[in-house]
């Protein structure tokens, strides 16, 4: 049994050394606790609780919480209880306004990092961003050629479904749900349900771009170093115009520690929410950014813009240039051009009434104090034979990533699915013949049977588990750069590289 007397006590030296809980504000959160975990009374002889002050992660307190709530009916499930430790922490985290304050004092005094430090680390301390959770997901890398791509298995997130996601965005706002989607202003403290993650303990920071209202949280699931989103105050659906190019040169002004990046405006090529105007940045070096310039080119308009295509899996221009307003006015006649292009030569079929063409862009500044602007060419379009779009994963990689591919993954680092690690470990089994290849179409290893077939006859002596495993683990290197390929809306063969060139020569670019 949980004493909640004692709880309520290390939640206090907890909250003061990780939380900015000042000492003037111990007796009002001390009060506070006791109403929420029902007693009456503090404890009144409180043991040495040092040991609190080293802690790395709250979730030894979160598991007290959680056990707390259960004994004595404050929860009756698994999700009532979440909902509640995310409640308490909380309520032990500072107001929004407060932490806006401290945030901005920072980085005026100090700079974009200390700052970001700040909000970081709070979020780990109140298990917004869950590190050990994250810290479970699997990960490595893949050589291939001049590049190297990320890889990982996701274990905290679940995979969704583009047919979804394309509803999502149909729907708009029509059932007036609250908070209407995942990233509104209004999931701040707001306690969640069965049918929406608990956001108690979320807290952000504003800013403004292009003139508009801006926030700024850490992802709870941190796909990468300091993986944060930023949001429109306005539940407004995701844009892909020239305007963006401008916001996205506004954040990265703001946070020139980070890079920042705009998924795409139409489903399929796009991320996972469409509804709501939103970017995704962080502090991590893309594979993409390593990526070289395959060619360079010249600008009629823009002689100090620098213009190169990369050395990349799909069809990317990278704009640099230390003057912000050409690399601006550049990149946003590309992205206009680029909306309203057809080159059926090359199987690009867009039209202005049924549009298909869009763009994944991401802007960053170089260490050389250029900016840079990198525009993914993207296109939606569908077929009999591609149903889930012809410049996305094909079926035959869907048992590996069905998910649309957004900006994280066009950069090259790969967020596989949780379900792979389980289903990874069943095929390395039959690989050692410990188990037969036998499955139904209700099985879930039944949309590996490609995938298992292909192992099998590729290495029929394998006898280590872990000569298994890296066999495994080669196929789906080999499937991510497959599907990297499958997006390029211009292929790395002669008639896509001549298709690439005509593009660019309605832009001026030569």
């Amino acid at each position: 049994m949980v004493d909640g007397k004692l709880l309520v006590e290390k939640l206090i030296v907890y909250a003061t050394k990780f939380l900015y809980m000042s000492e003037l504000d111990e007796t009002y959160m001390r009060n506070t606790l006791l109403v929420h975990f029902k007693l009456d009374a503090p404890m009144e002889k409180v043991p040495n609780l040092e040991y609190i002050k080293h802690m790395t992660v709250p979730d030894v307190l979160l598991d007290e919480i959680k056990d707390y709530a259960m004994e004595n009916n404050i929860a009756e499930d698994d999700t009532q209880k979440t909902l509640f430790a995310s409640f308490i922490m909380g309520c032990l985290t500072q107001k929004p306004s407060e932490i806006n304050q401290s945030f901005n004092y920072i980085r005026e005094k100090m700079g974009a990092q200390p700052a970001c430090d700040y909000l970081y680390n709070l979020s780990v301390m109140n298990n917004y961003i869950q590190k050990t959770a994250i810290e479970k997901n699997l990960g490595w890398t893949h050589k291939d050629g001049d590049n190297l791509l990320e890889i990982t298995i996701n274990l905290s997130k679940p995979e969704k479904d583009n047919k979804d996601i394309a509803k999502l965005l149909k729907e708009g706002n029509k059932d007036k749900k609250y908070p209407a989607c995942a990233l509104c202003p209004e999931n701040e403290g707001y306690l969640g349900g069965y049918n929406h993650p608990p956001r108690a303990n979320l807290r952000t920071v504003s800013i403004t771009l292009g003139g508009e209202k801006w926030k700024v949280q850490y992802s709870p699931y941190a796909y990468f170093e300091e993986h944060c989103i930023v949001f429109n105050q306005e539940h407004t659906p995701m844009k892909m115009t020239r305007e963006t190019v401008n916001k996205l040169l506004d954040f990265i002004e703001l946070f020139p520690n980070y890079f920042i990046g705009s998924n795409s405006d139409l489903p399929i090529v796009g991320g996972s929410i469409l509804n709501h105007e939103h970017y995704q940045g962080g502090k991590h070096v893309m594979p993409m950014h390593r990526a070289n310039v395959l060619y360079t080119l010249k600008s009629e308009k823009f002689h100090d813009v620098e213009v190169g295509i990369l050395n990349w899996y799909n069809s990317v221009i990278r704009l640099t240039g230390y003057n912000r307003n050409t690399v601006s006015e550049l990149a946003g006649d590309i992205i206009e051009a680029w909306k309203g292009y057809s080159d059926e030569v090359v199987g690009i079929f867009n039209s202005v009434k049924d549009r298909h063409n869009t763009c994944t862009l991401i802007a960053r500044y170089l260490s050389d104090g250029k900016y840079c602007v990198e525009i993914i060419l993207r296109n939606n379009y569908t077929t009999a034979e591609f149903p889930g779009g012809v410049f996305h994963a094909h079926p035959e990689h869907h048992n590996i990533k069905k998910e649309g591919i957004g900006l994280i993954e066009a950069m090259g680092l790969f967020i596989l699915p949780g379900r792979l690690k389980a289903q990874t470990d069943e095929m390395a089994k039959i690989l050692l013949k410990e188990k037969s290849f036998r499955y139904k179409e209700d099985d879930p290893m039944y949309v590996h049977k490609n995938m298992v077939k292909r192992l099998i006859k590729d290495n029929p002596d394998i006898t280590e588990k872990s000569e298994a495993d890296e066999a495994i683990k080669a196929y789906i290197n080999d499937t991510c750069v497959q599907i990297l390929g499958d997006t390029s809306v211009f292929k790395k063969d002669e008639a896509g590289t001549i298709g690439f060139r005509r593009f660019l020569l309605t832009c001026e670019i030569k």
